[in-house]
């Protein structure tokens, strides 16, 4: 179970530098500093983990339901 959890970690890690990268290269290169990165990265992680707990949540809601059902 442990390395099912350092897999998922290493998936929000992976899912967080993308969004993050993504942020960042809308950013005009002569205003990328760390004053306008740091907030971006930290919502990059919240964001993150806010869209990957909804998505389990929906998928063990769906779970529930179908097992419910058979």
């Amino acid at each position: 179970m442990g390395n099912q959890v350092t897999i998922l970690e290493g998936i929000i890690e992976d899912i967080k530098l993308a969004l993050f990268q993504k942020w960042a290269n809308n950013v005009p290169q002569d205003q990328q500093t760390e004053e306008t990165l740091a907030p971006l990265s930290a919502n990059a992680a919240e964001t993150t983990i806010f869209v990957v707990q909804m998505y389990m949540d929906k998928i063990n809601e769906a779970a529930e339901e179908l097992k419910s059902q058979g």
